[in-house]
């Protein structure tokens, strides 16, 4: 996949190793440009803020501003970045805060070379970068407390959709692609992609686990 501007991306670790390993992979590819490295989410915020990038990877633990936290102040800048959660544990607690802070995505650092290419890609496209199981997983610990307050926010939010957004809000939440919901659609997928950004802005939201949680509280009793 080529194109003719590349996805300009940061790379945020403190293990020097772990980022020169990440920066190799993708200099490797023609379309992704590694445009600058932090050791920590304060320097991270920094060189977020002098070179916006499209995407970030950013490590969860870390000393000082850690990730999560990081991914909150970045989400709420200017030009605010994709910013995907990269981290060496597969916990649930770590995933439930990552998205929750608004990451558009959760890749474990064993990720293989191909595949982080490839997840680079399709964060800056807006596609999900998250294993159907793993979507299960937050949507079942979201909604595992019943919770009326919520549910009836849920359904306030969902009444601002327009009956085509909603068609599409809940093929989001049964965790297809743009491309599968384009095909169940009879859509293009850059028309898929108007109608979720006009999702999230409607919903307040910036990922589609968080769409998801809204459709499936608003049903959940």
């Amino acid at each position: 996949m080529n194109q003719a501007v590349p996805i300009r991306v940061i790379v945020v670790d403190d293990d020097p190793m772990v980022i020169t390993g990440i920066k190799g992979i993708l200099q490797a590819a023609e379309d992704i440009d590694v445009v600058a490295s932090a050791a920590s989410g304060e320097e991270a915020i920094e060189k977020v803020a002098l070179h916006y990038p499209d995407v970030v990877l950013m490590d969860i633990r870390m000393p000082g501003i850690g990730g999560i936290e990081a991914i909150e102040r970045l989400l709420n800048s200017v030009r605010a970045p994709k910013v995907v959660a990269l981290t060496s544990m597969d916990s649930d607690d770590h995933l439930f805060r990552a998205l929750e802070a608004g990451a558009a995505g959760y890749l474990l650092k064993d990720i293989g070379p191909v595949e982080l290419a490839v997840a680079v890609r399709k964060a800056q496209a807006g596609e999900p970068i998250l294993a159907p199981q793993s979507m299960r997983r937050m949507i079942a610990k979201v909604t595992s407390n019943p919770d009326h307050r919520l549910q009836r926010e849920a359904e306030a939010l969902l009444a601002e959709l327009t009956d085509r957004e909603m068609e599409i809000a809940e093929l989001v939440a049964e965790g297809l692609s743009n491309q599968e919901i384009a095909a169940a659609t009879f859509m293009s997928q850059a028309t898929v992609k108007t109608h979720l950004n006009r999702i999230n802005i409607k919903l307040d939201t910036n990922n589609r686990v968080r769409v998801a949680t809204t459709v499936v509280r608003a049903r959940k009793f």
